[in-house]
């Protein structure tokens, strides 16, 4: 049967859903856009606001295409399927597999039953007390030049607004064998650059699943396996960001300078409220001593306004804060209840005009700061990943798209190149666009 997976949220959903599409493809299911998919797999998310709504919208659009073939159902997997549950049956009855996220494991054999048993309908939604490690199957064909690779499941934190503790359960970390095993794996077929994802990667092994290998032990052999030549991370806890992994950004090549640091507010009372185990200083420390070790280190970060009992002086420590650090970019969100957090009992709530007011000043400057950035660029001899063709051809032919180690979008003309995918492109950038960078090649690629 022919299968269609939307993805909904963080880069863990798509990493899940990487992986689901390989498992599949090797029981002979085949991808497929969705007018021609019958079975249809929502990996879903619940950390923003109405995410329920967001489902079932999805759910009620499949329905209305593809509800009179008889043959078609869907699969619930992710955030939302983890804290709806089994719910999702009564409302949708196209829904015939929910899955939460240590369920994923088992969701390629139960979706081989549910094609076999018509009318069947099942639920893994329990969560492991061990990474639940699922079964590597590999395409013959070369993969994309960059993969995402999980390293660890769930978070210990419980940060007053969070809800990922609830959703995919408390921290299991994979085993450094398994790791570097999937990471070679990856490498045999065409993978040049990895993404080490996880709730909070800087305490990787600390758990009592993990194999007490320290994160930047992982980040070492990662670095050691041949044909790699990229390494990324996300996302990453400031509390736990130690002195070894912060050494690791003038150590290892491969380790790319760039760094998504989460910060959530400029002000040390709503950063004690959120529970985050950090104030502006210590935060601000560790943005210096990541700049001793790379100076070009690029530096982005998630911020909320209208926390409970934010003032307007609390904003302005925001604002401030983004000034000082100098953020390439950054994503901002209105603060909204999570069922369950400890966040939903705090008081006074901000009121909804003020949260919007506060979103759109903060985006401004962080639109400003995204601005200056990229136009940083021009004129800088970089390398650039390519990872396929721009979806716009240039005035000189053909145009590439990759990213140089910064994570920046740079679109460039490689003439006389039939296939540049998976390439390392020497470049000089020309010009900064709104979200993206011009280039032109230097030399020879390898």
């Amino acid at each position: 049967m022919k299968f269609h997976i939307t993805t909904m949220g963080c880069q863990m959903n798509v990493g899940d859903g990487d992986w689901l599409t390989r498992s599949l493809v090797s029981q002979g299911f085949t991808p497929a856009l969705e007018d021609q998919a019958e079975i249809f797999i929502l990996f879903t998310c619940s950390v923003r606001d109405k995410p329920e709504q967001k489902v079932a919208s999805e759910l009620g659009r499949i329905a209305d295409r593809h509800g009179g073939n008889p043959r078609a159902f869907v699969a619930v997997g992710g955030c939302t399927a983890q804290q709806i549950g089994t719910a999702l049956w009564r409302r949708f009855p196209m829904v015939r597999l929910v899955f939460g996220t240590d369920g994923l494991a088992g969701a390629p054999r139960a979706l081989a039953r549910i094609v076999d048993e018509p009318g069947l309908r099942l639920s893994l939604l329990d969560f492991t007390e061990t990474y639940p490690e699922r079964e590597q199957t590999w395409p013959e064909d070369r993969l994309p030049p960059k993969a995402f690779v999980s390293i660890m499941q769930g978070c210990d934190n419980f940060c007053a607004y969070c809800i990922v503790p609830f959703v995919r359960g408390r921290q299991k970390s994979r085993s450094l064998p398994a790791v570097v095993a999937e990471v070679r794996e990856l490498a045999a077929r065409g993978v040049r650059e990895v993404t080490l994802l996880g709730q909070n990667v800087n305490s990787y092994g600390l758990d009592a699943a993990g194999d007490g290998t320290r994160f930047a032990a992982l980040l070492d052999a990662v670095a050691a396996v041949p044909g790699i030549a990229r390494i990324r991370f996300t996302t990453s806890h400031p509390k736990d960001l130690s002195d070894d992994v912060i050494a690791r950004f003038a150590d290892l090549p491969q380790l790319c300078p760039a760094l998504h640091l989460p910060v959530q507010s400029g002000s040390d009372a709503v950063l004690a409220r959120m529970g985050r185990g950090y104030d502006t200083a210590a935060y601000l420390r560790l943005v210096e001593k990541l700049r001793r070790a790379r100076p070009d280190v690029s530096l982005t970060t998630d911020l909320i306004v209208g926390f409970p009992g934010e003032t307007d002086a609390d904003f302005r420590l925001t604002l401030d804060l983004v000034r000082a650090v100098g953020f390439d970019s950054g994503f901002s969100f209105m603060y909204c209840d999570r069922p369950g957090t400890a966040s939903e009992r705090l008081e006074p709530k901000v009121a909804q005009d003020v949260k919007s007011a506060r979103l759109a000043a903060l985006q401004t400057l962080l639109d400003a700061r995204l601005t200056a950035a990229l136009a940083a660029q021009v004129g800088m001899v970089t390398e650039v990943l390519i990872e396929g063709k721009s979806r716009r051809d240039g005035p000189d032919g053909p145009s590439w798209q990759g990213r140089d180690p910064g994570g920046r979008i740079v679109n460039m003309a490689l003439p006389g190149t039939a296939d540049a995918t998976g390439s390392l492109v020497r470049a000089r950038i020309r010009q900064a666009k709104k979200h993206s960078l011009i280039g032109e090649a230097e030399a020879d690629h390898d």
